[in-house]
């Protein structure tokens, strides 16, 4: 399915029917829209996959609709509490995935306005309740791609300053890169009305309420995260793929970024990372950045017991055997001086 998580299909969505499939989060991790990369991370993919429980659970609480359907184990669907082990495997409702058309550098989106419903919509929209350091905004407005009248800013924000009220962003899902856009040209290529945008960016608002609550509970920042969304057999919304977990959200706790980024950051000291930024874009640019190096030791696992932290603190369950997360947080800094 993709670089990490693999789909294990038990039917077949079709035109007017929804289908039926199950996720397996892998331990594997992709960053710069690279791929797969050359380490695992030991209980990533079921810390991630019990996350994205935990929270598809309290979006359905609040009457949002998901394609969750349950967790998976011992061969019997199960809701978050009711699990004994940790799992990483997840049922679900599936939708078909459609694609733009690529014709030279442009992409055709024609079949999305041709089609109703039962469709995963080629877009990923982002919040941004803060501005860490490394957030795109910031390479954005230096670069003139977007401004600060379409961000909703009144004055040029500073890395790791709070916002007064979230930004939404929006970008390409489906494109070989992904690529920011307005909300102009989102509604264009989707095929969405003025309604359904409206509609998505207050299920964007109110999903970001609630994980910026329960991580809250446990003294964690939800910085900013993205969100994805179908049309079920109805033409109705639905969040799909994972949500309100370390990969698609970037959480800080005690000064770090508890996500991705603490990856990211170290692959930017790399010559791979220079040469990476010589050659996105081009064809087939991933061959030519070259293979990325692998992660020391003990970076990796101190990064595999911050996923499992992150779990057993955001669910309030004891899953994984770990130190909290104040102590993995603590080895992080000192790994990442």
């Amino acid at each position: 399915m993709g670089s990490v998580k693999d789909l294990t299909i038990l039917k077949e969505p079709k035109d007017n029917e929804l289908g039926l499939g199950r996720f397996v989060f892998s331990d594997r991790y992709s960053v710069f829209d690279y791929g797969r990369m050359p380490d695992e991370i030991e209980g990533k993919g079921a810390s991630l996959c019990l996350i994205s429980a935990f929270f598809f659970e309290k979006l359905e609480e609040e009457g949002i609709e998901t394609h969750y359907v349950g967790l998976v184990e011992d061969g019997k669907i199960k809701r978050f509490d009711e699990v004994e082990e940790p799992t990483n495997v997840m049922e679900v409702k599936l939708v078909r995935v459609l694609k733009p058309e690529k014709r030279n550098d442009y992409y055709d989106y024609s079949i999305f306005k041709r089609e109703r419903a039962n469709f995963l919509i080629p877009l990923e929209i982002i919040y941004r309740n803060a501005l860490p350091e490394g957030s795109s905004v910031f390479r954005r407005l230096e670069r003139g791609e977007v401004t600060l009248e379409q961000l909703g800013l009144d004055h040029y924000p500073k890395p790791n300053e709070r916002l007064e009220k979230p930004i939404l962003d929006v970008s390409t899902k489906l494109e070989d890169k992904d690529r920011y856009i307005s909300w102009d040209e989102a509604k264009e290529i989707s095929g969405l009305s003025d309604e359904e945008i409206e509609e998505i960016k207050e299920l964007t608002l109110k999903i970001d309420e609630i994980i910026t609550k329960e991580v809250g509970k446990v003294g964690i920042s939800n910085d900013d995260g993205k969100i994805e969304f179908a049309f079920d057999d109805k033409r109705r919304l639905m969040v799909v793929d994972a949500v309100g977990t370390p990969d698609e959200c970037r959480f800080s706790f005690e000064g770090i970024q508890i996500s991705k980024e603490i990856l990211r950051k170290w692959y930017r000291k790399t010559e791979w990372y220079k040469k990476l930024e010589e050659v996105k874009g081009k064809q087939n640019w991933r061959k030519l950045a070259g293979i990325p190096p692998k992660l020391p030791e003990d970076l990796l696992k101190a990064v595999s017991d911050m996923y499992k932290a992150c779990c057993n603190e955001i669910t309030r369950r004891k899953l994984f055997d770990v130190d909290s997360l104040r102590d993995v947080v603590r080895r992080l800094k000192e790994l990442l001086v």
